[in-house]
């Protein structure tokens, strides 16, 4: 049984009004954690940078606006498949992207294909997974 989907996309990373340039995208998806969806960034000049949400939130900000949190996803045009902003957050400081629907939803459903939407607890030792994941959390947090 494969374990992960990933995929390259193409997003306009926009700075201001005036200037955005286009960077890549790696998405990525795991059975080992079935709740979540991984986007690194590629930004020249700087290390990639990995933010990990809810495959959930990605589903549901493709139709309308979703978030919450650091992590805001909508539609430009709610209502119709269109292009999708990503918005992450940390503090005060912000940054913007924008990308076509298209690829998200066909990266989506590669990840309903390999664990449908509802049924992330069936997967393998989900729950012996996350206590894994909270002892590297809290042994990382308590590191630094």
């Amino acid at each position: 049984m494969r374990e992960s989907v990933q995929a390259e996309v193409r997003m306009s990373f926009l700075v201001s009004e005036e200037l955005s340039f286009r960077i890549p995208v790696e998405l990525r998806y795991e059975t080992k954690d079935p709740f979540a969806v991984r986007m690194t960034f590629h930004l020249p000049g700087d290390a990639p940078v990995t933010w990990t949400f809810g495959r959930e939130l990605l589903v549901d900000g493709i139709n309308g606006p979703s978030g919450d949190g650091d992590v805001h996803i909508a539609p430009t045009r709610p209502g119709r498949l269109s292009d999708v902003t990503v918005r992450l957050q940390v503090g005060c400081e912000r940054a913007l992207f924008r990308v076509s629907a298209a690829p998200l939803v066909a990266f989506l459903d590669r990840t309903d294909k390999l664990v449908p939407l509802g049924q992330e607890r069936t997967v393998g030792d989900f729950e012996g997974n996350l206590e894994e994941a909270l002892g590297r959390i809290l042994a990382e947090e308590n590191a630094g």
